[in-house]
């Protein structure tokens, strides 16, 4: 689950497995597309077909173990295919990934904020309803609800079962895809929804929500009472199906997420960190204020809080609480509960940031962040591997390495930090 799933565009080449039949039959062979572009040539389509047969057939033995009947796995997957895009897409990282101010701006956006207050007045008692039965705040709900598939009128269009098992086959989540399929057919079986319909994005993630299959048998709910739990066509299955996983996620009712605030002269930034918590009362006493010049509430003196820059130190800072946590188990990324939070505040008629972001800095590239992890690494400083993703052990080397250079340890990766790497 996540508000936005980039990726670039990939050339339309899929190759089509004839109606599969379970008993290890051959499989004939189709006609070659153009060739790619790729460095690497891709198996030959007949090859390709034959290992994908001989994989499926491998694959019913472990779902029918698994409590999959074989009635539902024939009927989930006759026809199935490889998708080439499925592939592509899974083993691609972007050039260059958005920065967090750029994110927030298509987040918070003029015309996703006013539909959404919109969708809050038109399902005032069903979001009433859910709230009475979860305790989750209607505004993050509808907030999810925009960032997640906008309402509702973008969901994806992939087929689930056709991507899970080309994920399952191929690349570097092929456990992820199996113990996913295993879960979809396992919803289709359920009756909730027919194969054909399981729709989504390539990774899997499915309705209004984007659930992935094993999120959706433990958390989807049937809030309208038609006996389906029905995540792609029913507002009322959708919402109160995120709102159970809140629930059962840690969310606090009536808890604030956080608040925007002004760091003290002197501040060590490498307290700035998502592992280092300490109460508000705490925080507070150290210098740590609202932007708005206003006292924290007395009530939340001893609540637990962390201090996040999402731009480094020359960007807003953030007191970030329970409930921020708690969107973090619906999607990992800190960028995407913020967008949450700020795009339920606007709802309220607040969550305006003050600070200014360092729109100067521009992201780093693919190659670059590869470098950056390779010299920290070479420097001493362990980013847990050389995958141009800036993680929570990239961040922490970075931090180790600002440190012992005299410099604000924010964990933040700039091409002026990668320059002082290089000259190191």
């Amino acid at each position: 689950m996540s508000a936005f799933r980039w990726s670039r565009p990939v050339r339309a080449r899929r190759l089509v497995l004839p109606a599969f039949v379970f008993l290890a039959l051959a499989v004939t062979g189709c006609a070659a597309d153009a060739a790619p572009e790729a460095a690497v040539p891709l198996p030959s389509p007949a090859t390709e077909n034959a290992a994908f047969a001989d994989w499926l057939t491998a694959f019913r033995a472990d779902a029918l173990k698994a409590g999959v009947t074989g009635e539902t796995f024939d009927r989930s997957l006759a026809g199935v295919r490889i998708d080439r895009d499925v592939i592509e897409a899974n083993e691609s990282q972007p050039e260059f990934t958005k920065p967090v101010w750029e994110y927030l701006e298509g987040a918070l956006s003029d015309t996703r904020v006013a539909r959404g207050r919109a969708l809050l007045a038109e399902n005032e008692a069903l979001l009433g309803r859910i709230e009475a039965r979860y305790g989750v705040d209607r505004h993050v709900l509808v907030a999810i609800w925009g960032l997640e598939s906008n309402y509702g009128s973008f969901q994806g269009t992939m087929s689930v079962v056709r991507s899970l098992a080309t994920l399952g086959f191929e690349g570097r989540r092929t456990e992820y895809g199996r113990t996913q399929l295993i879960a979809a057919l396992k919803i289709i079986q359920h009756g909730d929804i027919a194969p054909a319909s399981m729709t989504g994005s390539w990774a899997g993630a499915m309705g209004q929500t984007q659930f992935i299959p094993t999120t959706y048998n433990v958390h989807a709910v049937d809030f309208d009472g038609d006996g389906r739990r029905d995540i792609w066509n029913s507002h009322a299955d959708a919402l109160a199906s995120a709102a159970h996983y809140l629930s059962q996620s840690g969310w606090t009712t009536g808890a604030t997420w956080g608040y925007e605030v002004k760091l003290p002269q002197g501040f060590d930034h490498a307290s700035a960190d998502m592992s280092v918590s300490k109460t508000v009362g705490e925080w507070s006493a150290a210098g740590v204020a609202r932007i708005d010049g206003r006292p924290f509430p007395q009530g939340e003196a001893d609540e637990k809080a962390s201090i996040f820059l999402p731009a480094g130190h020359r960007g807003p800072a953030f007191l970030v609480m329970s409930n921020f946590r708690t969107v973090l188990a619906y999607n990992a990324s800190t960028s995407y509960s913020l967008a949450v939070n700020l795009l339920a505040d606007r709802f309220r008629g607040r969550g305006e940031i003050a600070g200014t972001w360092p729109r100067g800095d521009r992201p780093l590239g693919r190659q670059e962040r590869h470098e950056l992890q390779r010299l920290l690494t070479e420097n001493g400083f362990d980013t847990g591997g050389v995958d141009g993703i800036i993680g929570y052990n990239t961040r922490k080397a970075i931090r180790a390495f600002q440190q012992g250079a005299g410099l604000p340890a924010d964990g933040y990766p700039t091409p002026d930090l990668l320059e002082k790497l290089r000259r190191r």
